[in-house]
């Protein structure tokens, strides 16, 4: 990475840590856990809502079990206490400060987020699409030489963000002061602004803290104590980072590479991909893989598909070639049927003229008479008095 002018014989090699895998999901998870570690634990008071000596008036007087405030005269008494619902009464599950309220984070998963945030704030994509303003910084990661460690006055720490291209940034910062919306106001979170750049530097106890503290937006943070809250804040990768030679030299000894551990972090390693090239359908169409693996294959023999006889009329004729003729037989006699029933009932709806009604009658009586003939009732006094004849 170029120093003091971008020349080739002050050029640094990039560390391994900043070829570590980007994990965004490590990095939000033990951001939100981390980030719990500072909170003040809270409770509302133990006594709140209980001060009060109601009772429940019981059943039998139209109102519900609640207890109610006693006494007489004020709008107070006889309203309801003690409960949720009520006005004045406690909330429900009251906070208590004993609530857990820190978390516990492997090392190891913190230490793989931090490697991440350093290996993201190496890409200029990332570290644009964060919001950072780095279009007139000359490359990323911004690497400056040891000599800003030096810088003692702020004015001086401005010409210095100038120079490098990274004002912009800062400025940024700067203008997006503002009030916060909603009650955190009142609760000792008044102001918002946005992040600028992060000044990495290697020298304990350099004077460029002093310096560059009172920019709004800009952060330092010494390379051996790097923390997560402030390389990704709010969980998203990509922090402008403003590194010091001597600090982006140490990076390997702080966080070793992929094949020596560490000298600061006893036994670690940088955690190494997967995958060294990730692009999988370049691996399986290449050469090597497609000279080894088995051809395809072009007669696939695919199980046929079950088809319900009962439903479908071709499968049943080939189980059964005479259901064809006897479907047809049903047909034939379901419209037989449906003709001879349509025919009876025309017939019977049709109206009979009056020669047919006569001479239905007439044939109704002359069988009536033949019957009384052809019937002896001489012997049954009743049936011939019934059936009206004289003996």
């Amino acid at each position: 990475m170029a120093t003091d002018g971008g020349s080739a014989s002050n050029s640094l090699p990039i560390p391994d840590v900043m070829k570590a895998s980007i994990r965004p999901d490590i990095v939000k998870y033990v951001h939100a856990n981390v980030s719990k570690n500072s909170r003040q634990p809270y409770a509302v008071s133990r006594k709140a809502g209980h001060q009060t000596s109601a009772e429940s008036w019981g059943t039998g007087r139209a109102v519900s079990r609640i207890p109610r405030v006693p006494g007489g005269g004020t709008h107070r008494a006889g309203q309801g206490a003690f409960g949720n619902m009520c006005r004045g009464g406690r909330m429900f599950a009251p906070t208590k400060i004993w609530r857990r309220w820190h978390r516990k984070i492997p090392v190891n998963q913190k230490r793989y987020a931090v490697v991440s945030a350093i290996a993201a704030s190496a890409v200029p994509a990332l570290v644009m699409a964060r919001g950072h303003r780095i279009d007139s910084v000359p490359e990323i990661p911004c690497v400056v030489s040891d000599s800003a460690e030096g810088i003692e006055k702020t004015s001086n720490a401005i010409k210095a963000l100038k120079q490098i291209g990274a004002f912009p940034d800062a400025e940024k910062a700067k203008n997006s002061h503002a009030i916060r919306p909603g009650k955190g106001k009142m609760r000792n979170r008044r102001y918002i602004s946005r992040k600028g750049p992060l000044i990495v530097y290697g020298t304990e106890g350099s004077k460029l803290v002093k310096a560059f503290r009172n920019i709004p937006g800009v952060e330092l943070a010494h390379v051996d104590r790097l923390n997560l809250l402030k390389l990704a804040p709010g969980g998203h990768l990509g922090r402008f980072i403003i590194w010091t030679k001597s600090a982006f030299e140490k990076l390997d000894e702080v966080y070793g590479s992929f094949d020596k551990p560490s000298l600061k972090k006893k036994g670690y390693v940088l955690p190494r991909a997967k995958m060294v090239n990730a692009d999988l359908a370049r691996i399986i169409n290449s050469d090597e893989v497609q000279s080894v693996v088995r051809p395809t294959k072009k007669d696939v023999k695919r199980a046929p598909l079950k088809k319900n006889p009962l439903k479908n009329l071709n499968v049943l004729l080939k189980l059964n070639p005479h259901a064809k003729t006897a479907r047809r037989m049903s047909l034939l006699a379901e419209a037989q049927r449906v003709k001879a029933k349509m025919e009876k009932l025309a017939k019977k709806r049709t109206p009979i003229t009056k020669e047919e009604s006569s001479a239905i009658k007439a044939a109704g009586k002359s069988w009536y008479k033949t019957m009384i003939s052809d019937s002896d009732y001489t012997e049954f006094e009743n049936f011939s008095k019934w059936l009206g004849v004289s003996q």
